[in-house]
């Protein structure tokens, strides 16, 4: 195991979808499984003993549902990326995992063909999402904007701190991770951990998605 890897903690109830994960994982070079779980305890045990980078996570665990274990790991260690492994695009469950810190989205039925470039896609700064999941989102979205009393822009706060909000307009103007790590004088990698905090925050998953909803809520011109 190198410093470079891709550090992942499995959480799986399914005994058969749990070897499915530690298969198609196995042997690859830029990832790790370090450790895995099947109920919400173990996977608590896993989360404050090692340290890791993406948090794969079934919702339905025997002794609670996989939300809270989310939530309390998004709020404890913010640069860990966390997946959702799920079973069907349930739309409360999409949305609610995601209002809970998850940045992907991946259905059980898609492990083999997508689970290794979601996750290399997370450790990239990206939000995976499996097209079925893409769209109860939107119509989640789309249900929720309907019964949402629109606020004006300019009595939204801004969630974002002050180098968050550098950061975004620098993304707004086109920049890549390098060019702001550079103008900035941080590393890409910190850069990175920034916009996921964006992203989470803004509850978006992706560049255009950021710019778009910061400019509406007044963050940026």
């Amino acid at each position: 195991m190198t410093d470079n890897q891709i550090k992942v903690i499995l959480v799986e109830n399914d005994p058969s979808v749990r070897f499915r994960l530690e298969r198609t994982l196995e042997g690859l070079g830029d990832i790790h499984v370090i450790g895995s779980a099947t109920t919400r305890r173990e996977a608590d045990s896993l989360v404050s003993q090692f340290k890791f980078h993406t948090l794969l996570v079934d919702l339905d665990l025997p002794d609670g549902f996989g939300l809270e274990l989310i939530r309390r790991t998004a709020e404890k260690l913010p640069n860990v990326d966390i997946m959702v492994l799920a079973q069907a695009n349930d739309d409360p469950h999409v949305v609610s995992a995601i209002e809970s810190g998850a940045t992907g989205y991946v259905l059980k039925s898609e492990i083999e063909n997508n689970l290794i470039s979601a996750i290399r896609l997370l450790a990239a700064g990206g939000s995976p999402v499996s097209p079925a999941v893409a769209k109860s989102v939107l119509r989640a979205l789309r249900t929720y904007n309907s019964h949402s009393i629109e606020k004006p822009a300019a009595v939204q706060t801004n969630p974002l701190s002050e180098r968050e909000t550098e950061i975004l307009q620098l993304l707004a103007k086109g920049m890549s991770f390098n060019e702001i790590g550079d103008i900035l004088t941080i590393s890409p990698h910190t850069v990175t951990a920034h916009i996921k905090k964006i992203y989470r925050k803004l509850q978006v998953h992706s560049r255009g998605e950021a710019v778009y909803e910061a400019s509406q809520m007044g963050l940026i011109s």
